[in-house]
């Protein structure tokens, strides 16, 4: 599971977002390490269940011939409250751990096998996780 070490807070302001307002990622939205990519094309709070389901999917489906990155750790921690319990009374414990993906993000790289296994292992992880993905390869120049 992706959880970090040590946290500053324990508990974080919830964040929302303008919709109006809102735009696409500026960090992360090239491909730095491998060939081919998995772009998040919407917006969503992907929890580190989530994706230690997609980076168990791009291992089993790589073998040990590719390689792949993992380019988002979840570092926010987000609360619940427990079940049946009334409105006020405060914020809920900690559950776990997400990070806020926004459109443009690169979540998986994939190197080192051929073509049709990387996209085949990377629409795998992109059916698990909440966002609507694209598979990007690599322009060689």
């Amino acid at each position: 599971m992706f959880i970090p070490k040590k946290v500053k807070f324990r508990k974080w302001q919830v964040g929302r977002v303008n919709p109006k307002a809102f735009t696409a990622d500026t960090r992360g939205t090239k491909l730095s390490f491998g060939s081919f990519g998995l772009k998040a094309e919407s917006q969503a709070r992907v929890k580190s269940n989530q994706l230690e389901a997609s980076r168990k999917v791009i291992s089993r489906t790589l073998t040990k011939a590719g390689k792949y990155w993992v380019r988002i750790f979840p570092d926010r921690p987000f609360t619940q409250k427990a079940a049946q319990m009334g409105m006020g009374k405060g914020k809920g414990d900690p559950q776990g751990y997400c990070f806020e993906v926004l459109p443009g993000r690169i979540i998986f790289e994939v190197d080192g096998v051929d073509e049709k296994i990387a996209r085949e292992a990377l629409r795998k992880a992109g059916s698990k996780l909440p966002v609507k993905t694209r598979i990007v390869a690599r322009v060689n120049k």
